[in-house]
């Protein structure tokens, strides 16, 4: 269809596509999404080629955070039976990192639920930055402790930190119906701090909270703005005990949809899927590996994930290759400008990626469900979409093993 021809060319010279384009993917009919994945396929292979980036979430400190995002199982109140525990000794932390990086994770995402780190709070994972590093000299390393202060990022980057993770979730004009103990204003200025201070920065969103395709047009034009190195897209995974428990709007069609138009918007930034596939995806998930370069190995903050070896499997099956410690993820013109799709004047994406933690089910400072920082808010904007007949509640698990418990993780 010319629509997907034009977007395909657009994506190819970086040129970022017009709100009706964007929209107008968003719209297309499930008929169509076989074609829309190999349109947008070919956009993620000119700037990624078949390479998978694996990144492993460790959750240094769980639940009791006194933030009230709607999404999240560590919210202030929520009723989800997941595990709860402060932070992570740098050792501890150490050992579930090597679990992911023997899976063959490139990049560890250091997560904690909480508002914000206190100055304390940087030391201990500055300890934990050094710990892991000592161990794997080669590992990208992540933070995502929620809203900083002045000076924390540069802490955290001098301490060895190669990224900070925070993500904006959703719209500006939506956010106040999700979250109330923070604003939108404080994640862009968490983002911008990152950026400021030579880190990495990564920001995402959340899909399925009731939101419109306007509303997740909006969140996505904005992280171009922003200019992020990484894009988690979460998918919301809906905890018993929390406000959005009954948000059950997406099928895989819609996340395939979701996922094409990120990449179209962002056609050489680094697109991963986060929290919530293997509850919304399923057995399409291979074909989202057409569309991201970038997938979260194994268990995510609070949530049981897709076993390790079956991710890898996947990612072979498919036809696509895990990405080596050694390979740059970025397209060259994006690793050596450090900046957005090329530069700001091309109109491009501008935003690079995935770094942080960024996985929805479960995500503590800033990713879906973990979102960010973490909290109880009023339910979520006017559901736009029939809720799917065939939800699949009996994959939501809550994690029980890994980081805080004494069994062995999922990598």
């Amino acid at each position: 269809m010319d629509l997907l021809n034009t977007l395909v060319d657009k994506g190819l010279r970086r040129e970022l596509p017009t709100r009706d384009e964007a929209l107008a993917v968003l719209a297309t009919s499930d008929d169509d999404v076989l074609d829309v994945v190999a349109a947008a396929g070919k956009v993620r292979r000119q700037w990624f080629g078949r390479r998978v980036k694996l990144n492993y979430l460790v959750n240094l400190k769980s639940g009791l955070c006194p933030e009230d995002c709607s999404y999240c199982s560590q919210r202030l109140g929520s009723k989800a039976d997941i595990l709860k525990y402060t932070w992570l000794k740098p050792d501890e932390a150490s050992q579930a990192a090597a679990a992911g990086l023997a899976g063959g994770a490139k990049r560890v995402c250091l997560v904690a639920s909480g508002r914000g780190p206190t100055d304390r709070d940087v030391d201990r994972v500055s300890d934990t930055i050094k710990a892991i590093k000592d161990q794997n000299e080669d590992v990208e390393v992540c933070a995502c402790l929620g809203l900083l202060s002045d000076g924390q990022a540069e802490r955290l980057r001098d301490a060895g930190a190669d990224a900070y993770n925070h993500n904006l979730n959703t719209s500006e004009g939506t956010y106040g119906d999700i979250t109330t103990t923070h604003t939108y204003a404080d994640r862009v200025d968490t983002v911008q701090k990152a950026h400021a201070a030579g880190l990495s920065a990564c920001s995402g969103l959340i899909a399925g909270m009731g939101e419109s395709d306007e509303d997740l047009v909006d969140v996505v034009y904005a992280l171009r703005e922003l200019d992020p190195d990484s894009v988690p897209v979460n998918f919301l995974i809906p905890f018993e005990g929390t406000p959005l428990a009954k948000e059950w709007n997406l099928t895989p069609q819609r996340c395939l949809r979701i996922l094409a138009m990120v990449r179209f918007v962002c056609p050489d930034v680094e697109v991963r899927i986060a929290g919530g596939r293997e509850v919304h995806l399923r057995s399409m998930q291979p074909l989202a590996l057409h569309l991201a370069n970038s997938i979260f190995l194994g268990d995510y903050l609070t949530s049981e994930g897709q076993a390790g070896k079956a991710d890898l499997e996947m990612i072979a099956d498919a036809g696509f290759e895990v990405e080596g410690a050694g390979e740059v993820t970025l397209p060259e013109h994006r690793a050596t400008a450090g900046g957005g799709c090329g530069s700001h004047a091309e109109a491009g994406c501008g935003s690079q990626e995935d770094a942080g933690c960024g996985s929805h089910a479960d995500a503590g400072c800033g990713s879906h469900q973990g979102g960010g920082v973490c909290g109880s808010a009023p339910a979520a904007a006017a559901t736009v979409t029939e809720q799917p007949s065939d939800a699949r509640t009996d994959l939501v698990a809550v994690r029980r093993r890994g980081a805080g418990t004494d069994l062995a993780p999922n990598a």
